[in-house]
């Protein structure tokens, strides 16, 4: 089971931004953040549900190549179109529109956008209608 995860990206603040605004309908929240100054190395965001620790962290530095694909679960379709519009208002882009996609399995409902650095961020429910 993976514990966390995180991405380096080139622009901290931007980022960080664009990962408050597009996971809040998930459940998702900024719960922890640290400067270059506190660490010696580079800023980080950690961002994951209240009662948890961080599951997915930000980094500022030399963005991931290839850009990677992470895929956040929803508990609703309805969370995926809100995670979809949510990331689109703050600078995302279209890499897939909320629908179906069957080859995965019958009830694979998912969004894909690219974050700022061109990271491929999706949200997917498996619940069926």
């Amino acid at each position: 089971m993976i514990d966390h995860t995180g991405i380096n990206v080139s622009n901290f603040e931007k980022s960080k931004d664009f990962y408050t605004n597009s996971l809040a309908p998930l459940g998702y929240q900024l719960l922890h953040e640290f400067d270059r100054a506190g660490t010696g190395s580079a800023s980080g965001a950690g961002f994951g549900i209240e009662e948890k620790s961080p599951d997915f962290w930000i980094f500022q530095g030399e963005v991931n190549t290839p850009r990677i694909h992470i895929a956040f679960r929803a508990e609703t379709r309805e969370l995926v179109e809100a995670f979809y519009e949510a990331a689109l208002k703050v600078g995302g882009r279209d890499n897939g529109a909320p629908g179906l996609r069957t080859h995965y399995h019958p009830n694979y409902y998912g969004a894909f956008v690219l974050d700022p650095d061109g990271h491929n961020i999706e949200a997917v429910c498996h619940a069926p209608v």
